[in-house]
């Protein structure tokens, strides 16, 4: 299914047969994208005295709870309830779904034994930032099963959530855990910088995390539509699906 988009007097066509799904798989151990230290997603039959919810174990439906960490299992959406003593909720706070977003790449430099992902890089590249609701950002390649845990995975410069911020840039997605040290002491200036936090806080803007970015999203402008589960909670596992866009 072909589709035309037409946004500040631009005409765009996309292909929606042909989405690229950016999430991480969840519930399956070895595959999942981690950190945190959090275990992996558990998922198990319910148990009531001799009825075990299994169809393998004589049941007539599978009836299984799961239990996950959002921020620590797979993609998810975050809200500034993140570090907001209101814990706003994504359920609220997310209201369009259907976003035009750039995708970058940027790989992290070296900085006194870290590796940041720096502003400098990002004004490199070539992009029209007027119209954009959304920026993903890929930092490397990481396999079926990384665990970021303990390992000081990169990071944001807080000026660039800043800079991204100022350009009107609403929804940020990274295929890292954080947009912000692993340990930094509870700073987390990077996360205050991009909601504008607490001076003005932006309860409308995003930050995804823990995406799984294919090498074949290749730089440029795509349709993303950004879609989370209703949960009633800062943070919610989520499911961005991008579509390369055409200048008509």
């Amino acid at each position: 299914m072909k589709i035309s988009i037409s946004k500040n007097g631009k005409l765009y066509s996309t292909d929606l047969s042909k989405g690229i799904d950016l999430s991480s798989v969840l519930g399956k151990p070895g595959e999942e994208l981690k950190a945190w230290w959090t275990d992996d997603v558990h998922i198990s039959p319910v148990v009531r005295g001799d009825w075990v919810a299994s169809v393998e174990k004589g049941s007539p439906v599978n009836f299984y709870n799961i239990k996950f960490n959002p921020h620590g299992n797979g993609s998810h959406t975050e809200t500034v309830g993140h570090i907001s003593p209101n814990r706003e909720s994504v359920n609220h706070c997310l209201k369009q779904h259907h976003l035009m977003a750039f995708v970058v790449h940027l790989s992290p430099q070296p900085v006194d034994g870290d590796r940041v992902i720096k502003l400098e890089d990002l004004k490199k590249k070539n992009i029209d930032w007027q119209g954009l609701d959304a920026l993903i950002v890929r930092t490397g390649d990481y396999g079926l099963g990384h665990d970021f845990s303990g390992t000081n995975a990169p990071y944001f410069e807080p000026e660039l959530l800043a800079y991204v911020r100022d350009k009107g840039i609403q929804h940020f997605l990274v295929d890292l855990p954080s947009v912000d040290k692993e340990e930094d002491g509870g700073k987390l200036l990077a996360h205050h910088a991009f909601w504008n936090y607490p001076e003005n806080p932006r309860l409308d803007a995003t930050i995804s995390e823990l995406l799984r970015i294919p090498a074949i999203v290749k730089e440029g402008l795509y349709l993303l539509n950004l879609q989370t589960a209703a949960f009633e909670n800062d943070a919610a596992p989520c499911r961005p699906i991008v579509f390369k866009l055409s200048a008509k």
